[in-house]
């Protein structure tokens, strides 16, 4: 399946598409940057596009290697349990993987998972977001996600970005994160306000 990236202008306009190339992972996105907009497939086959969501809420985007493997899991469950904690502040959480559609809806509806889960099954986000690992074991190249996570604000912009992260923990984490942006953002509209009263 053919998949576009936007290149976003710094005034949040959408320049046109263009198509991903497959090569060498870029450097991760740095925080205070542009996050690169993508759209993917979820567990039900439907397309998820970065863009439609951005300016009315947060993305936490997270990547990680497979469903059903024992970390990989419970940070789904952790999120999941979070997503109402989530919705209160604004913010949307987006598993990505590369694994395929089917394989995404079985491993949420296994473990009653809430949180959105994307399809990269050719690594175009992951080596968009700078996640995608190959090395050679045995002397065969073996590719994997790097467990990370890019928190984006409602504007575009990614303002934290956590790799090689531990499951355990990490929804909570991620959680305190979120509401630390929004009291900003609350603290900032109140300065700038009370500069124009």
């Amino acid at each position: 399946m053919p998949m576009f990236v936007s290149p976003q202008h710094a005034s949040g306009r959408v320049l046109g598409a263009a198509r991903l190339e497959s090569s060498d992972s870029p450097a991760s996105p740095s925080e205070g940057s542009p996050a690169p907009l993508f759209s993917l497939p979820d567990a039900d086959m439907e397309m998820f596009d970065l863009a439609s969501v951005l300016g009315s809420r947060h993305v936490v985007l997270y990547f990680y290697p497979r469903d059903n493997t024992p970390g990989c899991t419970r940070q789904a469950i952790d999120f999941s349990d979070h997503d109402a904690d989530f919705e209160q502040e604004r913010c949307m959480v987006i598993g990505i993987s590369p694994d395929d559609c089917l394989t995404h809806a079985d491993f949420r509806d296994q473990h009653g998972l809430s949180v959105g889960l994307l399809s990269d099954e050719d690594g175009e986000v992951c080596r968009l977001y700078g996640v995608w690992l190959s090395a050679v074991v045995d002397g065969v190249a073996k590719r994997s996600v790097r467990r990370s996570t890019f928190i984006i604000s409602s504007d575009g912009v990614v303002q934290h970005v956590l790799h090689d992260v531990n499951p355990r923990g990490h929804a909570a984490e991620v959680f305190q994160l979120i509401k630390q942006l929004n009291s900003r953002n609350v603290n900032g509209n109140r300065q700038e306000h009370g500069r124009h009263a």
